[in-house]
Parts: C-alpha cells; structure tokens; sequence
C-alpha cells in the first residue's frame, strides 16, 4: 500500500461519521498536492485534513487519531500532527499564559521529559503533580526543534498506581561554533492559539496567511574537532549569545528592509567561537537552556591532570 493511500485511509476514517466522502476523493486531493504541486507529504496532509474541517464545520481537537495509536515513549516523538498513547508523570505543573489554557507543564517517563498542554475547551479533569497517567489519543507538535503533546477532548486520562522514575535526557557539549543555518535569526511565527510554527514567505502550514508575531532563534552546529552537534537557541538564548535583543534586530531589519541582515550580524558575532551547553536533546537537535562562552576549547585530558596535580 503507498504512503499516499494509507494517509488518504486514516483521514477518511476520521471524517467518515461527518462527511459522504470515500478513500479515493481523499488519495485524488494528496496525489494532486505531492505530485502535481509538489507539496510535501505531511503539509498536503494537513492541508487536505483543514479542507474536511472545514466542510464538516468542525475544529481540529474534534478529530480522532483515526484508528490505533502506537504506544510510545516520550523520547521517541520526532513528528509533529501524530495522534499516539503514552504513559507518563506529570513532573511540573507551570501557570498558563493564555486563557484557552488549562494546564501546562512537564511530562516524564524513563526516556525523558516532554510539555504538555491542556486545552481548557477540552473539557477534561485536573491532572496533578506527581501523578501517573495512561494517556490515550494525544496529539504531538513541535517547537523550535521541541515536541510537545497536547490533550484535547478527545484524549482520555486513567492514573495508575505504579510510579515511574523519569529519565534525564540533559545533555552538555562544547565546541566552537561552525554554522548558522537557514531559519536562523529574525523570524515570524503563527499567532494563532498553540501553533508556533515558523512562517514561509507570510504563510503557516496550518493556518494560512497570517500576521506573523516576531521571535529570534538560532539553528547551529558547534564542532568539537571529532563529531558535530545541531542546536537550536531559543530568543532568550540566542540574545544573550549574541547580545542582540529582539527590539534591536527588528530595528534593524526596519533600517535595511531584509530581515536577513540580523542573522548576517550574528554570525559575524559568533561563528568561530567556543561555547559550553547544556539542554535536552530531542531528535538530532540540542535544545539550549544553558550556555558558556569559552576562550578556547577543554582539553579534557590536560584538565584532569592538572586537578590531580592540586
């Protein structure tokens, strides 16, 4: 069975008890977004998926998995839009930041930790600190290379007794740092409730065209002479890497009309210089929560003698 076909089952399913629609109609709109427009898969997906919703007159957190999720564990999510079962501790619990937030906070088991959000349209019971949870039909989404879950109205909540002892994914490396990728600098993201995907040329993936909220981010490689490590540094991150902050990089967009001169800046401040940081990974990326500015790389070796010495 082709990828085609098997997306063009799932997406029918989950509309077959609203619409009169069959699993050809599904496959005829994917094919002609992959092969005719060259859209790629995922975004002909939801893009296909936003069409139905639309005609059924319904909302994204109304829609199943369509059909089994996979159990996973945390530290295998690496696909945003995935309908998936977990089991999980709730380890922190922060203050929401938008009124269409119930809860918010850090999920864990023994791969990792992920966020979570709880939609307050949802409708569903408290969950609290501490607690174990079966988790069942969540949605994942991903964030400046960071996935997420998110519970809506139709995921289901059971606690269990047995605790779990979470993971710690924490990494740290150093290097120097040898790239700024594409994507880097000042950016746009959707302003719409719980989507912070990145805007290409004014448009989101999910929403369309939208007037895009200014972030800065960056997406780098630090070498440390033997492997390579991608990182992404987040606005709070990236200015004090760079000791540019978002009102100043907007400032200077405005004055050379092209925003790409901000990252053209930053990597004048920063490439070829040694860092020092510490995050979780997920995926092939290291999300930085710490960083240290270093004169010249560690030698580890060196270092070991010389505290031995002491």
């Amino acid at each position: 069975m082709t990828d085609l076909r098997t997306h063009a089952e799932e997406i029918h399913e989950q509309f077959s008890d609203q619409l009169e629609i069959d699993v050809e109609d599904v496959e005829s709109r994917l094919d002609t977004l992959v092969n005719e427009y060259k859209v790629p898969l995922e975004e002909a997906r939801r893009s296909v998926t936003n069409g139905y919703l639309d005609e059924a007159g319904m909302e994204r957190d109304d829609l199943g998995g369509g059909g089994g999720n996979e159990h996973v564990a945390l530290a295998d999510i690496d696909t945003a839009e995935q309908w998936v079962d977990v089991t999980a501790k709730v380890v922190d619990l922060w203050e929401p930041r938008s009124d269409s937030v119930a809860q918010v906070g850090l999920l864990g088991d023994e791969s990792g930790t992920i966020k979570f959000t709880k939609w307050a349209k949802s409708d569903l019971p408290e969950l609290e600190e501490g607690q174990v949870y079966d988790l069942g039909n969540v949605v994942t989404d991903e964030y400046q290379g960071d996935y997420s879950v998110k519970l809506n109205r139709t995921t289901t909540i059971d606690e269990v007794e047995e605790d779990i002892e979470v993971g710690d994914d924490t990494r740290t490396v150093e290097g120097a740092l040898v790239d700024i990728q594409n994507g880097s600098g000042l950016i746009k993201r959707c302003p719409e409730d719980g989507c912070t995907r990145v805007l290409q040329n004014g448009r989101c993936s999910e929403h369309g065209e939208v007037d895009g909220e200014f972030d800065l981010r960056i997406k780098g490689v630090l070498d440390d002479g033997n492997e390579v490590q991608e990182v992404i540094f987040d606005q709070e991150a990236t200015e004090e890497l760079t000791g540019i902050e978002l009102e100043e990089a907007k400032d200077m967009a405005m004055d050379a009309l092209d925003t790409t001169v901000v990252a053209d800046e930053m990597r004048v401040a920063t490439l070829g210089r040694y860092y020092r940081v510490t995050g979780p990974t997920l995926g092939r990326y290291l999300l930085v929560n710490d960083l240290e500015t270093l004169d010249e790389p560690i030698d580890t070796e060196q270092a070991l003698i010389e505290a031995r010495s002491i």
